[in-house]
């Protein structure tokens, strides 16, 4: 990666994919804010916000936005706080399906800072686009009420928030450029957080943007309520995806064993069929797809092997042979920029197919907190190698 960028730019310093919320009979929420938190790379002397009601079936309106400097997870330094505005004015109305930016906002963001974006909900607003993110650096809450301005959120009337709503990107106009890294489950947690941890604590001035949903799939998406959560397909996910990322160099694609492991029958399940099981071949080719348009985006592409499987509830011989044949082709293939072992790095020695000791969260396909740190380790330096 080059870190010597001599001319401010508007560069995404924080970000998120947008995917389907869970249906819940709950669907619908009023008179609340959300407040989410982005720790920055690098400065700059404007900041613009990006959201999205691209899953939504409906349209949301956001009441009211302010932006400021966050002096703990649940504090905001007032001396900094602005209000967002859209157009001029304060109240926003994002249609169904559709995404905008705010104003530029003049606003010093400094290296190293945490930025808070507060968004208050006034009528009934469907809770449809978003995504579940977890790791050290992804925080949100909610508070009953406006609290958009407050300097510190009520204890009694605050909760912990692991989905992020609507607010899919905020860009800094200065000097830094970004890697997203694109992906399922996997990539909705940590380890794109520690590769962002990395990138600050050396001083690097390069961000971390996530696009990852949980369930989603390079070829198939579902159409039922019970698995609509599971997101987008590669085709109706990636390009919008991509390029609404401000000053990307390199992306980091992470994807397909869903594909491999969700398929059981319909005698089993009636919303997975078999057919759904992809070749090699097939995936494959979805795989080459992201990376003729990132490579039309003027981006590196990084493409990361698929994990271990051994142990999951549907785990078969047949699917560990097509997830090894994908690994082989990405760890040979000629059309991406290079390929990131994570595969090699976190699997048992003594059985290839399993995690390493202390590498297993517990459900055999998604790795430990130690596990994405190492996870991370290696995307920096298959990155920066």
């Amino acid at each position: 990666m080059c870190y010597n960028i001599i001319m401010s730019k508007w560069v995404t310093i924080w970000g998120n994919a947008t995917s389907v919320a869970e249906h819940r009979p709950e669907t619908y929420a009023k008179n609340i804010t959300l407040r989410y938190l982005a720790k920055c790379a690098f400065g700059g002397e404007k900041v613009r916000l990006h959201f999205s009601n691209f899953c939504g079936t409906e349209d949301i309106t956001l009441t009211k936005v302010t932006l400021s400097v966050a002096k703990s997870d649940r504090q905001s330094d007032l001396r900094t706080l602005k209000k967002v505005t859209f157009s001029g004015k304060e109240s926003v109305t994002v249609k169904a399906g559709e995404e905008l930016f705010s104003d530029e906002i003049d606003f010093c963001v400094r290296q190293g800072a945490t930025l808070a974006v507060a968004i208050y909900l006034k009528d009934f607003t469907l809770m449809r686009s978003g995504v579940v993110v977890t790791g050290p650096l992804s925080k949100g809450f909610f508070s009953v009420g406006d609290t958009t301005e407050a300097e510190t959120l009520p204890l009694d009337l605050t909760r912990t928030l692991s989905t992020y709503y609507f607010l899919t990107g905020i860009d800094v106009f200065g000097e830094g450029s970004c890697v997203v890294c694109y992906g399922d489950s996997i990539t909705s947690q940590s380890w794109p957080d520690y590769l962002a941890k990395r990138y600050i604590d050396e001083g690097k001035p390069v961000a971390v943007v996530r696009r990852a949903a949980s369930g989603t799939r390079v070829l198939r998406e579902y159409k039922c309520i019970t698995y609509e959560s599971y997101g987008l397909k590669g085709e109706n996910r990636f390009e919008r995806e991509i390029s609404t990322v401000s000053g990307a160099e390199a992306v980091i694609i992470q994807q397909g064993i869903n594909d491999i492991i969700h398929p059981v029958g319909t005698d089993v399940n009636p919303f997975r069929p078999m057919s759904d099981l992809p070749t090699a071949d097939e995936l494959e080719e979805g795989i080459k797809n992201y990376v003729k348009f990132a490579k039309r985006c003027n981006l590196k592409v990084f493409l990361g092997t698929l994990l271990p499987i051994y142990g999951w509830r549907t785990y078969a011989p047949f699917r560990e042979q097509l997830k090894e044949d994908m690994n082989r082709r990405i760890r040979l293939n000629t059309y991406a920029d290079g390929c990131i072992d994570f595969d090699k790095r976190i699997r048992s020695k003594d059985n290839p197919s399993a995690f390493a000791d202390g590498y297993d969260s517990g459900d055999h396909l998604h790795p430990s907190e130690l596990a994405y740190e190492a996870m991370a380790d290696e995307a920096y330096g298959g990155i920066n190698r």
